[in-house]
């Protein structure tokens, strides 16, 4: 009986992971709007703290200035991102003959035969193919932007009437609290979670965005961006977020001192905000071990390629808030939890 459920939940999993493959461009927008959507309840649950909102202005204005709001900066982001990159491919044969002064210029200072190693490593390094692939990045995101506005709509429509559906679907009122109360935990820890990690991240962004454009690094608002999504990845995502504009500045400037600035600033930057801001604002609110932040990297990545790897751990954290309000599934959130321990 054991070996029969086993044998059952790989035939499962393996089935969902090649769904989720095949199906990457309907599921991935999916999930982006799922994201938008609890990010536009937890602006409207702000709103309605304020007391002239919450009585003057009906909820379905509140939900509408929501929505416009996160489109906007969406639309804004994906836009500056294009013109941003395209910018950049302009100058990449600037960038790569400065490349070549730098590491000129430290092997007649050092006396040292850097050059070599250098060439090596610079020759092994495609900075014109990894501007493509955030380039085709960016383009799917902007294909995506309709289906993700769809999706939205659809999701804030369903939201009015999902209640009668589930008073339908549980005529006992003690089972439909049950279930409501379960409910609405879920919404309130992932909306918070979405939207502290989103705070959080813009500060990181915003303070990286004044280095940037003190040090003088060609598009800053890019390389902020930048910062802002791979925020959102624990650990890898700050390592990488500070290492791109550190090595973007060595390729532009062809001298050390800028890439040592960047790389000092930014990364001061992300371990004051990463180690002190973020856990007094988020406190236990992520909950997830760092072997299983590893493995989701790896798993969603090879998934959903770089997509994959931004959107792993909101996937992973929302999976762990899901699982821990339901008896059943508990295990699993304990499974993939920090150290054991749930909130409830």
């Amino acid at each position: 009986m054991n070996l029969s459920k086993v044998a059952y939940t790989l035939l499962i999993l393996i089935c969902t992971v090649i769904i989720l493959i095949y199906t990457q461009e309907l599921v991935i927008p999916f999930v982006i709007a799922l994201i938008v959507w609890f990010l536009i309840k937890g602006i409207k649950n702000t709103l309605r703290r304020i007391p002239f909102v919450r009585k003057k202005i009906p909820g379905w204005v509140q939900g509408a200035i929501a929505l416009l709001f996160m489109s906007g900066a969406f639309t804004l982001m994906v836009d500056t991102l294009v013109r941003n990159i395209q910018q950049l491919s302009k100058s990449l044969p600037l960038y790569e003959s400065n490349i070549e002064q730098s590491v000129t210029k430290i092997n007649l200072i050092f006396g040292i035969d850097l050059l070599s190693k250098m060439k090596g490593f610079t020759d092994g390094f495609d900075f014109t193919g990894m501007i493509s692939i955030i380039l085709n990045t960016v383009t799917a995101f902007l294909g995506d932007t309709f289906l993700i506005l769809i999706y939205i709509l659809f999701l804030l429509l369903e939201e009015k009437v999902f209640g009668y559906k589930l008073k339908a679907m549980y005529p006992d009122s003690k089972k439909y609290n049950t279930v409501m109360d379960l409910l609405n935990k879920i919404d309130e820890s992932i909306s918070g979670y979405l939207g502290l990690k989103t705070l959080v991240s813009l500060l990181t962004g915003f303070l990286s965005y004044i280095v940037l454009l003190i040090v003088g690094v060609d598009a800053p608002v890019f390389w902020a961006l930048l910062i802002f999504i791979m925020n959102y990845i624990p650990t890898v995502g700050s390592l990488v977020g500070t290492m791109f504009p550190a090595a973007f500045a060595l390729l532009q400037f062809g001298e050390i001192a800028p890439f040592v600035y960047v790389l000092v600033f930014v990364g001061i930057i992300q371990v004051i905000i990463g180690n002190v801001v973020e856990p007094k604002l988020l406190g236990n609110t992520l909950n997830i071990s760092s072997l299983v932040v590893i493995l989701s990297l790896t798993i969603w990545g090879a998934i959903w390629g770089v997509m994959g790897m931004v959107l792993s751990v909101p996937i992973t954290v929302m999976m762990i808030i899901v699982f821990e309000q339901i008896p059943q599934l508990r295990f699993i959130a304990i499974l993939l939890s920090e150290k054991g321990e749930l909130k409830a």
